[in-house]
């Protein structure tokens, strides 16, 4: 994809979270989006068929972000599940504007929605790799730790982030392994 088509789309994209951060998805206009992005109504439409495309489009761009970002290269059951947290508590600390509001705004549970499946699907194969404990139902455990992490996040995103990623990660493992009796490569 050429790189003016590129930045165009990412403008829009960061003109339309940041109008979300001010008022209601409802109240949010094509016209105001293509004010705050420097282009006009025209471009938009080119992009995007209309603001719900274009919030669609946004959830799907942030959420593959996040999950390249935090994804190792290569088998992901070479890394320890404290790794691939770590790695996405910072890689939201960096992008905290941004994943604030896509997670926070009232109008918009997608995003939540989204990401609790990509976490359903991460933990998943991250379980298939390490095995699981004799008795706990995957479907079950599964289920339990995407809630946990993403109501995590959500707290700690809304809390303005009290503590660095090391320190949540250390937490979160530590309530696991007390918990749960997580496979020993967690």
């Amino acid at each position: 994809m050429d790189r003016r088509i590129i930045k165009t789309r990412q403008a829009i994209m960061e003109a339309f979270v940041g109008l979300m951060e001010e008022q209601s998805f409802e109240k949010i206009t094509i016209h105001a989006i293509a004010d705050r992005a420097n282009v006009n109504r025209g471009t938009v439409y080119l992009h995007f068929t209309d603001k719900y495309d274009l919030l669609d489009q946004c959830i799907e761009t942030y959420l593959q972000l996040l999950y390249e970002s935090c994804m190792p290269d290569g088998d992901p059951s070479k890394v320890a599940a404290k790794a691939l947290l770590l790695r996405t508590f910072e890689f939201l600390e960096r992008h905290a504007s941004i994943y604030s509001t896509l997670m926070t705004s009232k109008g918009i549970p997608a995003f939540r929605k989204r990401m609790i499946a990509m976490m359903e699907r991460g933990i998943e194969e991250h379980i298939k790799s390490c095995g699981l404990s004799p008795g706990i139902n995957r479907e079950i455990l599964v289920q339990f730790l995407a809630a946990a992490v993403s109501g995590l996040v959500e707290w700690w995103i809304v809390q303005s982030m009290p503590y660095t990623p090391k320190e949540m990660v250390e937490q979160l493992m530590l309530i696991l392994e007390r918990n749960l009796i997580l496979p020993e490569q967690a």
